[in-house]
């Protein structure tokens, strides 16, 4: 087969794909991947994605075994010669195997840090790391300085390379500079405007990794940006350019759907978020998988809503079925359980305190650590463990916010207010009760949440002070560490909002620098660094570099 017909063959496969066509899509590119670089990592990357979404063993095992094969297969194809100097003077094929061999590394390092436990394991997966950065290093500036070789399918070449380089830029940026340090990136930290420019170019090229470029992008938009708690108008305006024509070719798409779900909850427009959702199950029927992360976001949609019934039964769904998160996914369910008045009927006959009891037995580790939200459920659910526990107030709002639902919601006032009534309730419910270890903490909590509501409506004055008395609390709380870094963060980015940059700056820094080990740390570290880089305003930064 020559490279054209290669190409041609695996862009058919990727339509089949996003088609939901997936096993079609494996049955095409599967004879070929022995003696074929492109259908070998093509394989390889559906395998992969496979794989990251069912969480299975098996599955990972499978994935890693088959990226290390299509490495072998670039590897046929790789210059010989140890000398890099030659970049001009490689052949087209040496060329595409370069970028196929370095997105294999990429992708290989992916999946040993979530098969493995062991450190080697992990520094393993960062030297493979390091050497696809290399690559990609390398044949950019060759690219750049127009000394390769430009062949038939440059289109393809210059899609991998911006996938790759892009890549590697915007997820650098999103790092603080001691976890660049620790990765072994010390001068490096990315250029974020620099990457994303460069995953716009491949997205919108007719090449074969513009899915990647895309759905890399459309992750960014609609779920990084959210989890470091600062977004704006323009994501969600990008996201939805970046879908229209894929929905266009692929209006059943079950990804494409999702993430037009995804799109619709960020505006705010629960109802709509929930039927492109339910659309994207009914879609396809082979990978499950699909499903769960649909299911993850109607749980969400029903909590903004107060569905708390609703809710539960999605994170029930969730809890048979997925093998992400078993420990979170039970809490979420006692959770909305401990919700609902005493005296109403739980579905299944189900009781929340026996459910919480049970969260620490579904811990799980990868690369060697239980994921922060699993550890945080797990403390969370020790108040259970005693013969007479303390009920959490409002433990459903409070991993909400864990997944930054507040601001989904910001453009709803009539949803803010249904959680601020909620809110109240639980307050009232801690006044009346006796005082207990746990009453300052449950007061902070939701004080800080309440400052939350009062932003989303417009009673800046009410929200700063909210912010404020979790922060005057600090000496008295006994269990919940993270309320006071969090109030310093969250009364920082009022203050962005109110136009007073250098106050904001002096509560970043010191949210950043005065606070450590406490539950959902570097979650926090990554809000106060993406606030700051917006700020301009991290003078312990290396200036900016991109490859």
């Amino acid at each position: 087969m020559t490279l054209k017909e290669s190409l041609d063959e695996c862009m058919e496969a990727l339509d089949l794909f996003l088609n939901n066509h997936f096993n079609e899509s494996l049955d095409l590119l599967r004879p070929r991947v022995n003696d074929s670089m492109y259908h070998a990592l093509i394989y390889a990357t559906v395998l992969e994605m496979q794989a990251m979404m069912t969480f299975e063993h098996d599955d990972i095992t499978n994935a890693g075994l088959t990226m290390k094969s299509a490495a072998e297969v670039c590897q046929r194809f790789r210059r010989k010669s140890s000398n890099k100097s030659d970049g001009d003077s490689l052949t087209e094929v040496q060329l595409h195997a370069e970028v196929c061999y370095a997105e294999c590394q990429l992708q290989r390092a992916a999946l040993t840090f979530l098969q493995d436990e062991d450190m080697v394991s992990f520094i393993k997966g960062g030297i493979k790391v390091r050497n696809s950065y290399l690559i990609y290093k390398e044949l950019n500036a060759s690219i750049q300085s127009n000394n390769c070789l430009k062949g038939p399918s440059h289109l393809h070449l210059a899609g991998g390379i911006s996938f790759g380089v892009g890549a590697f830029n915007l997820t650098l940026s999103l790092f603080p500079p001691r976890i660049l340090r620790l990765l072994k990136f010390a001068g490096f930290s990315g250029d974020k405007e620099y990457g994303l420019s460069l995953l716009h170019d491949g997205a919108t090229g007719m090449n074969l990794r513009s899915m990647l470029c895309a759905l890399l992008l459309l992750c960014y938009y609609t779920f990084l940006t959210f989890i470091l708690g600062r977004t704006g108008e323009g994501e969600v305006a990008e996201a939805e350019g970046l879908l229209k024509p894929f929905l266009h070719l692929y209006p059943q798409g079950a990804i494409f759907l999702f993430f037009a779900g995804r799109t619709e909850e960020i505006k705010g427009n629960i109802d709509e978020a929930v039927v492109l959702f339910e659309d994207g199950c009914k879609a396809q029927q082979t990978w499950k998988q699909f499903h769960h992360m649909c299911y993850w976001e109607l749980m969400w949609c029903f909590t903004y809503k107060r569905a708390w019934k609703v809710a539960y039964f999605y994170a029930d769904l969730l809890s048979k079925e997925s093998r992400w998160s078993k420990a979170m996914y039970v809490y979420m369910k006692a959770a909305y359980l401990s919700m609902l008045p005493n005296d109403e009927s739980r579905p299944f006959g189900e009781d929340e305190v026996e459910l919480f009891r049970q969260v620490p037995t579904f811990k799980q580790k990868i690369a060697g650590k239980s994921p922060p939200t699993e550890k945080f459920a797990i403390r969370k659910a020790r108040r259970y463990k005693s013969s007479r526990p303390v009920r959490l107030p409002v433990p459903v709002l409070e991993m909400m916010y864990m997944w930054n639902g507040f601001s989904m919601i910001s453009k709803r006032p009539e949803l803010t207010e249904g959680l601020l009534q909620t809110l109240m309730e639980a307050e009232r419910s801690l006044q009346e009760s006796p005082e207990n270890e746990y009453s300052v903490d449950d007061r902070c909590l939701i004080h800080l949440l309440k400052g939350l509501c009062w932003k989303n409506q417009g009673q800046l004055d009410a929200a700063e002070e909210s912010f404020k008395k979790v922060c005057s609390s600090e000496k008295k709380i006994r269990f919940d560490h993270y309320l006071v870094p969090n109030s310093v963060v969250e009364l920082g980015l009022l203050y962005i909002d109110q136009g007073r940059r250098d106050e904001a700056i002096k509560l970043l820094h010191k949210a950043k620098q005065n606070y450590k080990d406490y539950s959902m740390e570097s979650r926090t570290q990554f809000r106060i660094h993406a606030s700051l880089a917006k700020l301009k305003a991290d003078p312990g930064e290396d200036a900016d570099t991109h490859l």
